[in-house]
């Protein structure tokens, strides 16, 4: 049984840091292009971030510069290191593994929120 089980998530203010995790299991993890997405109240769900399996990585014009994502194949953890967090940044952040464009394997997503 595949699981993806995010953490990491919480209240943060303006300016702070936050580091999410997804860990992986039933999958070979090395094999899959990892990506962190995330969905804002009443917005559609964005690619934030993306790590392909040879470690390239893609990041949203958003969170250039401020977030790094990276990922541990011994581990089988994902993870995404956020700074100089914004209320815009406020969404539920999902973890995607996808070996084909047209398969994917989603986690339950855990919650950011940026506010004084």
């Amino acid at each position: 049984q595949v699981q993806l089980v995010e953490s990491g998530g919480g209240l943060v203010q303006p300016g702070g840091s936050l580091r999410l995790s997804c860990a992986a299991s039933g999958i070979i993890f090395s094999m899959y292009t990892m990506a962190w997405y995330r969905q804002a109240p009443g917005k559609q769900r964005e690619l934030v971030a993306e790590v392909t399996r040879r470690g390239n990585t893609e990041y949203a014009d958003s969170v250039k510069g401020r977030c790094a994502i990276s990922r541990d194949n011994t581990k089988n953890t994902l993870y995404l290191q956020m700074n100089n967090l914004t209320p815009e940044d406020t969404a539920v952040y999902y973890c995607k593994a996808a070996i084909s464009s047209t398969f994917a394997y989603w986690g339950q997503g855990t919650q950011v929120t940026v506010s004084s």
